[in-house]
């Protein structure tokens, strides 16, 4: 087994060194752009050795003209084959075909020569947004296309890497650098809303001797707290493989990290709740530096009299709502956040021939 090369450093160096020559040789005036976007663990920059098992190697994404497509694209192909050298850096070039006994996953092949099956995946621009987002890349995305594409897909949009770019798309990828101020602030009222909605619950399960559904409960706060953080930091939290990952690059990790890890480990509902009150003041700081309201309250207090500390997630809810200015935003007749806020069903959150029926709940 050769050295790991992160994915997006190899697909840079399969491109130069062995893509790029093929295609001045044979198309010296051809426009296109090459990148890796999209998914992949390496295009998060995440990934292991251990990736390396599965629909993993040199490989890259070679954008056309549609035009340019329709006449070029099997004649590259086909060069590609005949000329790509068997290996980039000790790294294999050629995969196997798809599995289809495991969801089309390629692995690399060790040959000796061509003809090898690569992984240059010959498209088009809007072809790769159409397929990838369901939507129209040179067209404004409206209130509910933001919250009807899951995070971790713009994540892997604005993420991933740009090797060489004649037909625009790094301008393209700047339009999915972050939402709309006021979309942005509806997921932030969201948010907390649904803080709002459990966090009394942490005490109230403790309190009738459920632990175990005490546990559960904070762990589901512990999960929205840190979207929130990720909200808060202008940052798209990826799926959750790599949720804990992302999240530790974030600013706020080092001092909410251990604590969270306490609230998940606690034997108790009150040392739960005490601990969580922490991570609650700290978030609500959060809150209170961005300016997007007045000040409110960083201290938890007691639930209605009952004996449970909350902060009080609907105060920052309301009090968020309260900023949106955008009549199509402020129009949406519900607090559920976005498509990844109020489900984590990979089959939703996968199958983009939903999003046009989903849009529906946003009018």
């Amino acid at each position: 087994m050769p050295d790991f090369i992160p994915g997006l450093k190899l697909g840079e160096l399969f491109y130069q060194e062995a893509v790029r020559p093929i295609l001045e040789r044979h198309f010296p005036t051809l426009p296109h752009t090459v990148a890796i976007i999209g998914s992949g663990s390496e295009v998060l920059g995440f990934d292991t050795p251990m990736s390396a098992d599965h629909h993993w190697g040199p490989r890259c994404l070679l954008f056309l003209k549609p035009y340019d497509h329709t006449v070029h694209a099997e004649d590259i192909d086909a060069i590609l084959r005949q000329e790509l050298p068997p290996e980039v850096h000790g790294w294999p070039t050629n995969f196997a075909a798809p599995d289809p006994n495991d969801n089309g996953v390629q692995l690399l092949q060790v040959v000796e020569s061509g003809p090898i099956n690569h992984r240059v995946e010959i498209l088009t621009i809007p072809q790769f947004f159409a397929d990838y987002l369901d939507c129209d890349p040179y067209t404004e995305l409206d209130a509910a296309d933001w919250l009807t594409i899951p995070s971790q897909k713009l994540r892997t949009i604005t993420a991933g890497a740009v090797y060489h770019d004649d037909l625009g798309l790094s301008d393209i990828r700047q339009k999915f650098i972050w939402y709309p101020h006021d979309v942005w602030l509806y997921l932030l009222a969201s948010g907390w809303g649904r803080i709002g909605q459990e966090e009394p619950f942490v005490g109230r399960a403790g309190y009738v001797g459920d632990n175990l559904g005490s546990q559960v409960i904070a762990a589901r706060l512990v999960r929205d707290l840190m979207r929130l953080c990720f909200l808060m930091e202008r940052q798209y939290p990826p799926y959750s493989k790599w949720y804990g990952t992302a999240f530790s690059k974030l600013a706020c990790a080092a001092q909410l990290t251990p604590i969270f890890r306490w609230v998940i480990l606690a034997q108790s509902w009150r040392e739960r709740e005490k601990t969580l009150s922490q991570a609650y003041e700290i978030v609500a700081e959060m809150h209170n530096a961005l300016g997007i309201t007045q000040p409110l309250p960083t201290k938890v207090s007691s639930f209605h009299g009952r004996p449970f500390k909350v902060i009080h997630g609907d105060i920052f809810c309301a009090a968020i709502k309260a900023r949106i200015t955008d009549e199509v935003v402020s129009r949406i007749p519900t607090n559920i956040g976005s498509i990844d806020q109020f489900s984590d069903s990979t089959d939703l959150l996968e199958s983009t021939h939903l999003r046009q029926h989903l849009k529906l709940l946003y009018s």
